[in-house]
């Protein structure tokens, strides 16, 4: 079946000269949550992914903050205005905020001014393994970061939501007291264990609550080997949880899908397995919001 548009709800660039990137600064390693990404350690601008997507009806993008060094999230957000306003693109900016600073709350001003803004996106991934955990702890169990993410819906603000199975369940409570920020789980919720029980429980869990979207991407920090055979029975069980409406296939740019040399080639096959899904959801999750906002407008992208 062929795809006669697609909205792109996770991409990722960055200029190393430009900004600081901890997680693409030497040394390298391979016992880290990502793996080494000494490969990936070198430029990649709005250019480069249009050059990777050539041949495939990319009509809009959607920017997921890229692990800019925290102090820089401003600079990224200022950064990616001015490509949007001067190529048209990215169409809409998911922007980093500690949501545990105290003094979040003027970041997330300054971060709503740019037009491009629809969100804010703080990974939450902790594990019991150090080889999987991206934070000392477990931020869904501080005081400061509740109050961080209630004032999402002040600035119109919908949250990405990168997690571990083992915090779905928890993250799903806090979603449910903030019905009016849009959610959206990154990487299917990132099943990396081999006990798929929590995971499934908590699709589940999230999937209950009409205000949270799904992207399916991220197969690379699963299994860094994977098949369409091996990750076949996680894609339809997120489905089967979501829906087709609140399911999208992003491309997430070149960090979670190795070993696919191409991350829009590798969307595509898994986009082509699956015709029903809407490549829509995620994207227009990201403005729909019960106030009516500009910025939640779901034609404003």
């Amino acid at each position: 079946m062929a795809i006669k548009r697609f909205v792109d709800a996770h991409v990722h660039f960055w200029q190393l000269d430009r900004l600081r990137y901890p997680w693409l600064t030497p040394p390298f390693a391979d016992d880290g949550p990502n793996g080494s990404v000494e490969v990936i350690a070198t430029d990649y601008t709005l250019d480069d992914y249009l050059t990777d997507a050539t041949g495939y009806p990319v009509e809009k993008i959607v920017h997921i903050d890229a692990g800019a060094h925290g102090d820089d999230a401003l600079a990224e957000t200022r950064w990616l205005q001015s490509l949007a306003d001067d190529s048209g693109k990215p169409n809409a900016i998911v922007a980093f905020a500690a949501l545990n600073d105290p003094d979040v709350e003027r970041l997330l001003a300054a971060h709503a001014e740019h037009s491009n803004v629809r969100g804010i996106r703080h990974i939450l991934n902790c594990h019991t393994d150090p080889k999987r955990t991206y934070t000392p702890r477990n931020l869904l169990d501080d005081d400061a970061f509740a109050r961080g993410y209630a004032l999402l819906a002040k600035y119109n603000l919908s949250f990405d939501l990168q997690i571990y199975p083992g915090q779905m369940k928890q993250a799903a409570a806090l979603a449910a007291k903030h019905p009016g920020t849009p959610v959206i789980l990154n990487h299917m919720g990132m099943p990396v264990d081999d006990d798929l029980t929590e995971w499934r429980e908590g699709l589940i869990a999230l999937a209950a609550l009409p205000h949270v979207a799904v992207k399916i991407s991220g197969m690379g920090f699963v299994d860094r080997q994977w098949t369409m055979d091996s990750v076949r029975p996680l894609v339809l069980q997120t489905i089967e949880a979501f829906e087709p409406e609140r399911c999208a296939f992003p491309c997430s740019g070149l960090t979670g899908w190795a070993p696919q040399r191409n991350p829009i080639l590798a969307s595509r096959r898994l986009q082509s397995a699956h015709p029903a899904i809407s490549l829509r959801a995620t994207a227009r999750a990201l403005k729909d919001c019960p106030n009516g906002h500009q910025r939640h407008d779901a034609n404003a992208i």
